[in-house]
């Protein structure tokens, strides 16, 4: 069996949405400290929905397949339906990571959940901080 899925290969080959948007609604860049990679997600908000994203990935394969395949499942949804993205459902669509690599999906889980909470910051919208806990090193981090 291969070590990454076709999917994978593919988003790391011919990533979807690699850029940056100027004047960006919302921007989040996480990363781990452990691996070094760094992930940085842009929106663009209209009517609660995302109606642009870009992404820029320094890291492995796996974190730009993860980056990019996270910008394709928001793309076009609500705002809610993004912050429901998870780490599970970005490793489901690709397919699967390898268990040391699972960290990549939830790098992307955490970019857009923080470029969400920096739209509702910059435009003063209410929101449950339970939506966005405190950095607890999920991603892989040691402490």
């Amino acid at each position: 069996m291969a070590l990454y899925s076709e999917k994978v290969m593919d988003h790391f080959r011919h990533p979807r949405n690699v850029g940056v948007i100027e004047n960006a609604d919302g921007v989040g860049e996480v990363g781990n400290p452990v691996c070094g990679d760094i992930m940085k997600i842009y929106l663009k908000i209209e009517n609660d929905t995302v109606t642009d994203v870009k992404f820029e990935t320094f890291g492995c394969g796996s974190a730009i397949a993860s980056s990019s395949m996270a910008t394709e499942m928001i793309m076009g949804k609500p705002l809610s339906e993004a912050l429901a993205l998870t780490n599970q459902a970005v490793t489901e669509a690709l397919d699967g990571l390898p268990a040391h690599k699972l960290h990549c999906s939830v790098l992307a889980e955490e970019a857009v959940r923080a470029a969400v909470k920096d739209y509702y910051d910059r435009n003063g919208i209410a929101y449950d901080p339970a939506d966005f806990p405190a950095e607890s090193c999920a991603h892989g981090c040691e402490v």
